[in-house]
């Protein structure tokens, strides 16, 4: 048995059946598995890329709360879904939802086909296959990393799954799996996500006596699995040094939003300004806001580490007197809580609440 395995040109062929028995009897319960409303299936997806499950799972209970169908979405006020999304990172994402949104309220319903999926806003390849399958039954593929690292193994193929010809070939690998009664469909894609999740996990070995595939895996029998999948090394992450300020002024502390295009686009954050700087220099960049320093209260720092960039902060809570610039928005403790902003000044944001429940 395992000789001839192990000269098989496709052990692919025979994944299917176990696969599907062990998803109906070992899949975590995920609340967007229990429905085929594309609504759902849709915003739960968007919500769990390049994010955890554990981490999704609240949000996405708030979210369909807060707006239960497509059409409340696209009616949505932004500052409202950004406040909702505050936390999850991403933030085009959400931008993108009531983009997609607004265009399905206006057609009255989600598009049935692969290509008009992937026609809406922030819905790629991978996205658009599984609304497909989960959805709407049709045999579309769905790849991402997890797919690739379960077929890389399954196979022992040593082609970096980063380049875009081994995830158009694994793609049609997976098309070609794919079974052809309707129920069996809807989950196929779910299942190879679910075991390269749970089972052919990443950072880490495989759990390959737990395994449907573990008889024809290529990779576990010559012994290769953990050294797959093969990708090239990423490009080192860019370095900004940031100062950040809390600047607090009777009782109230200073906002302003991001510019509509780029990193964290359109979202409020604290003050802040490029390099880190010492006390005096941090003072004279108060004083060009038109604002003068009367206490300094605290020196943090902090780190954030988004995909391609990572910002080390230095930060100074101070009280001031002053207008201060037109661009600033002066919040209370509930005004703070009002305004959405991003995980990366997770740090300050959590001194702020403080300084503010302290006056």
């Amino acid at each position: 048995m395992e000789e001839k395995i192990l000269t098989s040109e496709n052990p692919l062929a025979l994944l299917p059946e176990p696969l599907l028995a062990w998803y109906r009897a070992s899949a975590r319960d995920l609340p967007w598995r229990h429905t085929a409303d594309p609504y759902h299936i849709w915003v739960s997806e968007i919500m769990l890329q390049q994010t955890r499950v554990a981490a999704v799972l609240g949000y996405y209970a708030r979210f369909l709360a807060a707006f239960p169908t497509v059409e409340a979405l696209a009616a949505a006020p932004e500052d409202r879904l950004m406040k909702l999304w505050e936390g999850l990172g991403y933030y085009s994402r959400a931008r993108n939802l009531q983009k997609a949104a607004k265009l399905v309220a206006e057609r009255g319903a989600f598009p049935g086909t692969y290509g008009g999926l992937l026609a809406l806003p922030g819905i790629g390849e991978y996205t658009a296959g599984a609304i497909a399958s989960a959805a709407f039954g049709l045999r579309e593929p769905a790849v991402d990393g997890n797919v690739l690292r379960c077929v890389a193994r399954l196979t022992d193929c040593h082609d970096d799954i980063a380049a875009p010809g081994t995830k158009r070939a694994v793609q049609e690998q997976v098309r070609g799996l794919m079974p052809e009664a309707e129920a069996d469909v809807r989950i196929f894609n779910q299942a190879v996500m679910e075991l390269g999740a749970t089972v052919c996990v990443p950072n880490g070995p495989p759990k390959c006596d737990a395994c449907p595939a573990r008889d024809f895996c290529l990779g576990r029998l010559r012994g290769t699995a953990e050294s797959l999948p093969v990708k090239a090394a990423k490009k080192a992450r860019r370095v900004e040094e940031k100062t950040v300020f809390l600047l607090l002024r009777n009782g109230e502390i200073a906002l302003r939003r991001r510019p509509d295009a780029g990193l964290l686009a359109g979202l409020w954050e604290f003050p802040n300004t490029e390099g880190t700087l010492d006390e005096a220099e941090a003072a004279a960049a108060v004083r060009a806001w038109g604002l003068e320093p009367k206490a300094w209260r605290r020196k943090l720092t902090a780190k954030h580490i988004f995909t391609h960039v990572e910002w080390r902060m230095t930060g100074y809570a101070l009280e001031t007197a002053g207008a201060g610039p037109a661009e600033f928005r002066w919040a209370d403790g509930a005004g703070l809580e009002a305004h959405a902003v991003p995980s990366a000044f997770a740090r300050y944001y959590g001194e702020a609440r403080s300084l503010l429940e302290e006056r």
